[in-house]
């Protein structure tokens, strides 16, 4: 899918005197894993990373439904803890018992994009909690999205862990870039004039309101185009649905 790793830009979105970011400069910002232990990769069986996804429970790792179902590759294992993806002694490939997939799925561009993957054995990783409050999802909210790949449409991914301050659309500006844009099921988030975004690799990851999960990254039309936000699965839609499998063994 077309959301897979991330275009990185430094931004300061914050308050009236903030700064401006270049909308040219795509790619850059690296972040710590140390500051943000419940973000994941996916690999498949020869160990590439191909998705992202976010821990939100030590045994429980919340992704896109299309990273776990269909053509994607089959998921072999979940990295916790590696920022650097060529530091294979870093962290731990925990592998993968279970998926779950939500069983409306058929497309990420028809929504119910949301998976659940339940690991061999718990993870010392603490996790992020789900967004539990409607107000997270104000338009205008500076959010952040993280993984490791592309810092540009057709670049290359990224070997470090990536972050970026996008904020959130409103959900009519967003129908008006995307016919199949459910606002019960989506949310949106970017900048008017592009420049900043997730991009293919990023799918399953993260985006952070307040300390919260509110979405997984999901589709959109290339990457950080002007006019074209990114789409993530809309987390309290599901949430009720995602706690069944938080406590689900088999």
């Amino acid at each position: 899918m077309r959301r897979l790793v991330l275009l990185v830009l430094a931004l300061v979105l914050l308050g009236g005197g903030a700064a401006t970011a270049d909308p040219r400069v795509i790619g850059g910002a690296r972040v710590s894993i140390a500051d943000h232990p419940w973000v994941v990769f996916l690999v498949d069986a020869s160990g590439r990373q191909f998705c992202g996804g976010t821990l939100v429970a030590r045994d429980k790792v919340l992704t896109a439904a299309h990273c776990a179902s269909g053509h994607a590759p089959r998921v072999s294992a979940v990295v916790v803890g590696r920022e650097d993806k060529n530091e294979t002694g870093q962290g731990v490939a925990a592998p993968v018992r279970q998926v779950w997939t939500h069983p409306q799925f058929t497309s990420a561009e028809r929504g119910s994009d949301v998976a659940v993957l339940t690991l061999g054995t718990p993870v010392d990783a603490a996790p992020l909690p789900l967004a539990d409050d409607p107000d997270l999802y104000r338009a205008g909210t500076p959010a952040f999205a993280l993984g490791w790949g592309r810092t540009a449409e057709l670049a290359p991914p990224s070997r470090y862990l990536m972050g970026v301050v996008v904020p959130l659309v409103a959900d009519d500006s967003c129908g008006q870039s995307y016919g199949q844009y459910d606002a019960g099921t989506m949310v949106c988030a970017g900048l008017p004039d592009g420049g900043a975004d997730t991009c293919q690799g990023d799918s399953g990851g993260p985006l952070v309101v307040a300390g919260r999960l509110v979405g997984v990254t999901s589709w959109g039309e290339g990457c950080a185009r002007r006019g074209k936000p990114g789409i993530y699965a809309r987390v309290l839609a599901y949430r009720e649905l995602i706690e069944q499998q938080l406590h689900t063994e088999e």
